[in-house]
């Protein structure tokens, strides 16, 4: 009896260990902060630098310990969709749109650079220019190996247009000098869009750099799910965009309690020197199961972008509640795939958590957890953001989120050992 007692306290402390929460930090919750990015220093990982709408900077020097915060300025102004990364110098990118007093609304997408961890941005050059056509929801890769940076984002010939003249393409631009300068933007969308910034409008251009240098990205749209390569740093592209597999009922969704949702997706590819070197990745959210059953899931490709799996779903509960507006990384340390997003699965109405799933088997299956310490409850009449974000490496997990709690919305993160989930 008393063996059978220690097997099963031993058990319980067990079971508590797995299911303790993981520690919440709180970054910011001044001026309802939201659409948020995060970046680590490869180099020097205990330097962090994220970001959020419209200006906001926050800097750690102590893995995501304890933030310092600061607006971010520009000669071009600041408005919002920032995108932070960091190359294999140890500087630190953040990208935004443009609302500049001597422009038109969003008619470039700018870039910024710090060389000090985020303390001073210097950098101050931009992209896209096109006369009056609005340039927007951009996201940037850095090749480690050689430096170059690429961007691609969404061109609207008129925003919110309703014309079937007006169309949106997927622009391409690279810098190959630290971001001093970016190339003519190339087209990489056949398939053009609409402009009313909804299903058929081309969106969520998110690029990878792949093992040998490729340029991976992808982009939803009227086709879909559309895949485009490049394997000369952006000089050329695939004669017309890969359809990778459909997205029913496109890639905008209504989520109760949520001003507005999408399911865009997020492109990876792993470099690092496990199983699964090579393999790119694309992660999204859509509505197949029901407009009430929103689903995270992801596809890879081994073969170098050439064929697609099927979709795996990534969350692994078995209610009929939402999982919405995912972000996805790789640890290039070991391999593991990381997806963040929001989860519904523990409640009955609005009340919203947030849960992160982890593989070590190339997406083939996942482990959630849910690391948010409280849930919250959105409110329809608070813009909630488009999207938020995660980085990993070499263990160190550092989510990045947004909550709403007494109709105040605030960014959080959370302190994740990669080393101890298993």
């Amino acid at each position: 009896m008393r063996n059978k007692g220690l097997v099963f306290f031993v058990f319980i402390l067990l079971h508590c260990s797995v299911s303790a929460q993981f520690k919440n930090i709180l970054i910011d919750s001044i001026g309802d902060p939201n659409e948020v990015s995060i970046a680590i220093d490869f180099n020097s990982p205990n330097f962090l630098v994220a970001g959020a709408n419209l200006n906001n900077v926050y800097t750690s020097n102590d893995t995501g310990k304890t933030w310092a915060n600061q607006t971010l300025t520009s000669k071009y102004s600041v408005y919002g969709d920032p995108c932070i990364i960091n190359d294999y110098k140890g500087n630190f990118y953040y990208f935004h749109l443009s609302d500049y007093i001597n422009g038109t609304w969003i008619d470039r997408i700018v870039a910024q650079k710090s060389s000090d961890k985020g303390k001073i941005w210097k950098l101050d050059t931009y992209m896209g220019k096109n006369g009056i056509k609005a340039q927007d929801k951009e996201w940037a890769a850095v090749d480690r190996q050689n430096g170059n940076i690429y961007v691609t984002w969404t061109q609207f010939d008129k925003y919110e247009s309703k014309l079937p003249a007006d169309k949106s393409l997927i622009l391409f631009s690279r810098s190959n000098n630290e971001g001093k300068t970016w190339s003519s933007p190339r087209v990489l969308s056949t398939y053009a869009g609409d402009c009313l910034d909804n299903d058929s409008t081309v969106e969520g251009a998110v690029p990878c750099v792949g093992i040998n240098g490729e340029i991976n990205v992808a982009w939803a749209g009227p086709k879909g799910l559309v895949f485009n390569q490049s394997k000369d740093q952006g000089e050329n592209w695939l004669p017309n965009e890969k359809v990778v597999c459909e997205i029913p009922d496109g890639w905008t969704y209504d989520i109760d309690s949520i001003y507005r949702c999408n399911g865009l997706p997020i492109t990876a590819c792993d470099n690092s020197n496990g199983a699964n070197r090579g393999t790119i990745y694309i992660n999204w959210s859509d509505q197949r199961n029901g407009k009430n059953n929103t689903d995270v899931w992801l596809v890879k490709s081994i073969d170098n972008g050439i064929s697609w799996s099927k979709p795996y779903k990534v969350n692994n509960d078995t209610t009929n509640n939402q999982q919405f507006m995912s972000w996805f990384t790789i640890d290039q340390s070991n391999g593991r795939l990381y997806c963040l997003f929001y989860d519904r699965r523990n409640y009955n109405d609005a009340q919203t958590d947030v849960y992160l799933a982890y593989s070590d088997n190339g997406g083939e299956s996942f482990t959630n957890i849910k690391i948010n310490e409280n849930p919250f409850l959105p409110s329809k009449g608070v813009f909630f953001g488009d999207y938020i974000n995660i980085v990993a490496h070499n263990n160190i997990v550092r989510p990045i989120w947004m909550s709403l709690h007494n109709n105040k919305m605030a960014v959080w993160t959370a302190l994740i050992d990669g080393s101890k989930l298993k």
